[in-house]
């Protein structure tokens, strides 16, 4: 091939922004697929160049003919673009038979150095694309090794007493575990790992994805990202099914670049009828910069929460809020009046009218009968709550606050057992519903239409939850949590009622996109069990960090509302690694030299793949250096080491535990054994 004709032809097609990439190389699979489609750009730019037009197009009779053939066999030889990029690949044996690897046959996975794994397919046009990913080609057998438990190691209990040695797994008596756990590693590979232990047995699974919005892991090129981030999704998505009950519950909170799309996807997968709502969330103030380019689009300011149920048996909760407004007419204070008393009254309204009796009206009758009716204004004086605090007092206890109402025929079932009850306030049942009313029976005889019954404010200033939620607070909540992140953490009032909405008190819940940690941290607070997945460590606001602050008693988010006092405990561990350690030695490298040295590092104590030259030919040292001058050259280089990696040993799997090469421990040998039970 000529050196020059060569340069020529890579400048002319260059010209062609559909055939480079962002870093400005060329794309060969792109170039042949236009050539294959007779593109008629592709064609117009050939014959511009008389030199190029000779090579490639026979003439018949004053027409040009383009010869197809020949083009795509000398752009695929594998000389063409021969620098010092593709020469290294070629020598350390990332071209197979002269083709890349992603233009093979075979199955595909494309991994990031952050957490995903996608499965290839991709069309041409995605060829186009600037990413932190590589690309690899499994077979079947070895994707299903990929996806094998992995051995847990660095266990630590965290208690009221900090950091402690975990000596034991609890479980319930039918085996199945019962600790509050944060897994530290590739969500996808953590939660293959969970599976067999935990399938059937999460009530509520909630996650606050990358949304794909250009600002964060999946900021590339829009054609290739989108079904990037849809593929990274899917992978997900369906392991995660096979962890819910069968009346569980999937929540995913989104915004809308890719919340359509995102709901057909999981339409696909938890079915189209198991759609419960797409709930709309207000989640930040339609004032500041967001209101900066209102002539070109509306300031966007709400997220969706997408709520699926597992089966046909899934049934929510009964959740009310409170209303916008305190009625004035809600002024008589209940005192000794408890909420686990109310609470009593309420679940009796709930059951059905035959497992009603007079046992429940004599318990009515005895909470009462210590109640003393005070009115508001005399309450808020002897506790001295300020008048700025006063609206939140009145909705906090709301269940000990009523007014009094008429009604006939409560009064004359009133009438009738005030007789024979000298308690200021006391039950009737209603004689066919055997509904009870709680009533006041201090009126005169003589009054005609005396206000008897005492209704609740929490029952009538509360109204039921639709599908729009914009009474919750999203702004100021830097430091919820006892964590300083001033973008990107969700309410912990969210969380709460998500959780309440799908869930009851010790029921599982899990987030494996876990974050500074706010699923765990409300579901710590309200009594739930939970397990925690991230791979990445945020510092000061890392998700254990704000747990244990939790565990001492942190009276952030919700902690008023549910007179959270802390204490409990949860386990942390962690994926063992293997070649994801040098996947983090690549990221962290800040020169040439230094992936050189990674690379030593690499060849000598790393698992390759099968392909690869073990060995460091001085030529392709000298190749791996040059690629370093071009554009983009250092991030080129890390994606070339890791390329060299074999996937299915980025951490240690369960069934090479006794393996002498991994070294695992004796400690922690015992401890998987009494996670996986049987299994390990």
């Amino acid at each position: 091939m000529s050196k020059k004709f060569n340069e020529k032809l890579i400048e002319l097609l260059k010209t062609d922004s559909r055939f480079v990439d962002d870093e400005g190389e060329l794309l060969k699979a792109a170039v042949t697929d236009g050539a294959w489609k007779i593109d008629r750009e592709l064609v117009k730019l050939l014959l511009g160049n008389p030199e190029i037009k000779d090579k490639f197009f026979d003439e018949i009779e004053g027409h040009w003919i383009f010869n197809i053939n020949t083009f795509i066999e000398y752009v695929s030889d594998k000389n063409f673009l021969s620098n010092s990029y593709t020469r290294f690949r070629n020598k350390i044996g990332l071209n197979i038979d002269g083709k890349f690897l992603r233009e093979r046959g075979e199955v595909s996975l494309v991994w990031p150095y952050k957490d995903c794994v996608l499965e290839g397919g991709q069309t041409k046009e995605e060829e186009k694309r600037k990413e932190i990913f590589f690309n690899e080609i499994l077979a079947q057998d070895e994707i299903d090794r990929l996806f094998d438990p992995k051995v847990l190691t660095n266990w630590k209990r965290h208690t009221v007493d900090g950091e402690q040695k975990v000596t034991e797994i609890k479980r319930d008596e039918d085996g199945t575990i019962r600790e509050n756990l944060i897994i530290k590693g590739n969500n996808l590979l953590a939660l293959h790992t969970l599976k067999k232990q935990f399938r059937g047995k999460v009530k509520l699974i909630y996650i606050d994805p990358p949304y794909n919005t250009g600002n964060d892991s999946f900021g590339y090129n829009d054609n290739f990202n989108h079904s990037t981030w849809l593929t990274f999704m899917k992978n997900r998505l369906m392991v995660v099914k096979k962890l819910l009950t069968p009346n569980g519950f999937f929540c995913i909170q989104i915004d809308d670049r890719e919340q359509a799309y995102l709901k057909v996807l999981c339409d696909e997968i938890f079915e189209r009828e198991n759609f419960v709502n797409c709930i709309a969330v207000k989640m930040s103030e339609s004032s500041g910069k967001k209101m900066a380019h209102t002539a070109k689009r509306l300031p966007k300011i709400k997220e969706y929460i997408l709520i699926y149920k597992n089966t046909k048996f899934a049934e929510l909760n009964p959740v009310k809020i409170d209303k916008d407004k305190w009625d004035s007419e809600y002024k008589l204070f209940l005192e000794n009046f408890t909420k686990s008393e109310k609470e009593y009254l309420d679940r009796l309204l709930m059951t059905e009218k035959e497992n009603r009796d007079s046992k429940h009206e004599e318990r009515l009758d005895e909470i009462f009968s210590k109640v003393q009716l005070v009115s508001i204004d005399k309450k808020i004086d002897e506790l001295n709550i300020k008048k700025n605090e006063q609206l939140l007092w009145l909705h906090k206890n709301a269940y000990r606050i009523t007014r009094s109402a008429a009604g006939e025929n409560v009064k004359r079932l009133t009438d009738e057992k005030r007789k024979k009850n000298l308690n200021k306030i006391f039950c009737v049942f209603s004689v066919r519903d055997k509904i009870p009313y709680i009533v006041k029976a201090d009126y005169p005889e003589e009054t005609k239409n005396p206000r008897v019954q005492l209704l609740f404010a929490e029952d009538h200033l509360k109204t039921g939850l639709c599908d729009l939620w914009y009474d919750i607070k999203t702004t100021g909540l830097e430091n919820e949590g006892s964590n300083t992140l001033k973008n990107g953490k969700k309410p912990e009032k969210i969380l709460q009622r998500l959780i309440k909405l799908a869930t009851t008190e010790n029921d599982l819940v899990l987030d494996y996109h876990l974050g500074s940690g706010t699923t765990c941290a409300v579901a710590h607070k309200m009594g739930r069990r939970y397990i925690g997945i991230e791979q990445l460590y945020y510092g000061n606001n890392d998700s254990v960090i704000r747990l244990q602050n939790v565990i001492d008693g942190d009276q952030s988010g919700i902690s008023d509302s549910v007179n959270w006092q802390g204490g409990g405990d949860f386990i942390y561990c962690e994926l063992m690694k293997y070649n994801e350690a040098f996947i983090d030695k690549i990221q962290a490298a800040e020169s040439s030299e230094q992936l050189v040295e990674v690379w030593k590092n690499i060849s000598e104590n790393s698992f390759l793949n099968w392909y690869v030259n073990p060995e460091m030919p001085e030529e392709a040292v000298n190749d791996f250096i040059e690629i370093c001058k071009s554009q983009n050259g250092l991030e080129k280089q890390k994606r070339r080491l890791a390329e060299l990696l074999n996937k299915n040993q980025l951490y240690v799997n369960l069934s090479e535990i006794d393996d002498e090469d991994f070294k695992v421990s004796e400690e922690d040998k015992k401890m998987n054994r009494s996670f996986y039970g049987e299994d390990a």
